[in-house]
């Protein structure tokens, strides 16, 4: 049972507690002008006996009864001259209030007007004690009662429940109209229920579409800004060979080395849609240090040829579930982009051992590493960070976040102390 339950629970307690104070204070509201609240006929035995025995005995029979009574109220017995019969003490303004209450209502449950057999008249009342019990409401008033009560919290409650919701409903047709920009959390403010939960989901929602369209358009323009460059050279190629025949040769290998690069080019723009897609290819336990063992040996034979050097330190064997192919490729882009930024004389190292559940891959390099500003930029497309020297597209590093998000891990890079790039890829184990 969520919050929004206990809500709603704790609404329809308030109600029912509120009906009841409701009807409390009609039932005092009713019997509120009654008369001498103070007295009380004591106990209505005692009453009708004084009374008859008065009214057939006489004086003295009664006097004789009342010194010997024991009971919890007081009963007086007051002549025409306002004395009781034995003498007592009248509570003050009790006797008046008596009088006053006989001349509005005549005899009744608290007091009684009794003549003698002598035709003496005598004012017999009882203060103090339990009031008489009152009348019951009536099924209507009952029922008045809690209709209202139910009514008047059944539309707050709505209305509570509603207000996210029509906020919601405008949030949803802001953001079909294009505005994903648009939040709910200002119009729930500090509540906490399903619903507020809800309002949430939509922003994060609202704000994961907001960055995907702002990558879409942003990679949409670097890629014509790349494409570009190669068409413009193609151009000029084509308009060398036509005005010289002699250049004809030199034009069509420009025209090949473009053309090639191009297609290079298209090729990583598809596989990082097909990532950004989450489309992968079939899933296979992959031997992850034979995979990682052949790219180093690969990337350590062009390394020679150029003064550098790999080391390599693979800790035992290391299965993940993949795509082998994808996973080349993403290892291969960025053991080849640490051989290009290392200086010459310099290795790069790539370690490979087993933490915990997951595989642990670190390639590092010797060269003038990337700004701290600018780590998180690099796995961006068409990024290029450092001197370099301009080759590529600035979408290895892009292709390979893509690569090892898709397989569950993460793929993080840091500065080392002096010189260097250090990036880091963390992949779970195969079962």
């Amino acid at each position: 049972m969520g919050r929004l339950f206990w809500k709603i629970f704790l609404a329809f307690w308030i109600a029912l507690i509120v009906a009841a104070a409701g009807a409390g204070t009609v039932v005092w509201l009713r019997h509120e002008d009654a008369p001498l609240p103070e007295m009380a006929a004591g106990p209505r035995g005692g009453m009708h006996m004084a009374a008859a025995m008065l009214r057939n005995d006489g004086v003295d029979a009664v006097r004789g009864w009342l010194q010997h009574r024991r009971g919890p109220s007081p009963i007086y017995v007051i002549d025409e001259g306002g004395r009781d019969i034995l003498g007592r003490a009248v509570p003050p303004g009790a006797l008046e209030r008596a009088r006053e209450g006989m001349q509005r209502r005549g005899d009744g449950f608290r007091m009684r007007s009794v003549a003698t057999p002598t035709g003496e008249r005598y004012l017999v009342f009882a203060p103090g004690g339990r009031t008489p019990p009152r009348p019951p409401l009536a099924l209507w008033q009952l029922v008045a009662i809690g209709l209202v009560t139910s009514l008047v919290f059944s539309a707050a409650l709505a209305w509570y429940l509603a207000r996210p919701i029509r906020s919601l409903r405008s949030a949803f047709d802001s953001a079909a109209a294009g505005h994903l920009q648009t939040r709910v959390s200002p119009e729930i403010g500090g509540r906490r229920d399903e619903i507020a939960d809800l309002g949430r989901d939509f922003d994060r929602m609202a704000a994961q579409l907001q960055s995907l369209i702002v990558a879409q358009r942003r990679l949409l323009h670097d890629v014509s800004h790349e494409l570009r460059s190669p068409l413009a050279r193609l151009q000029a190629a084509v308009g060398l060979a036509r005005q010289d025949p002699a250049t004809t040769e030199a034009s069509l290998e420009r025209i090949e080395r473009e053309a090639s690069r191009l297609d290079r080019m298209v090729g990583e723009i598809l596989t990082l849609a097909r990532l950004e897609g989450g489309t992968t290819g079939r899933k296979e336990t992959v031997d992850f240090a034979h995979l990682v063992a052949s790219i180093a040996e690969d990337a350590r034979f062009e390394a020679e040829a150029q003064g550098k050097n790999v080391r390599i330190d693979i800790a035992g064997d290391v299965q993940v579930a993949g795509d082998a192919a994808l996973l080349h490729r993403a290892v291969e882009n960025v053991v080849r982009n640490a051989l290009r930024f290392t200086g010459e004389g310099t290795s790069v190292e790539i370690s490979l051992k087993t933490r915990e559940k997951h595989a642990l891959l670190a390639v590092t390099d010797r060269g003038p590493g990337v700004a701290d500003e600018e780590l998180s930029k690099i796995f961006e497309p068409f990024y290029r960070g450092g001197p370099g020297d301009g080759a590529g597209f600035g979408l290895g590093l892009a292709i390979a976040h893509g690569a090892v998000e898709a397989h569950g891990g993460n793929i993080r890079a840091s500065n080392l102390p002096g010189a260097g790039l250090r990036v880091e890829i963390e992949l779970p184990l195969a079962p």
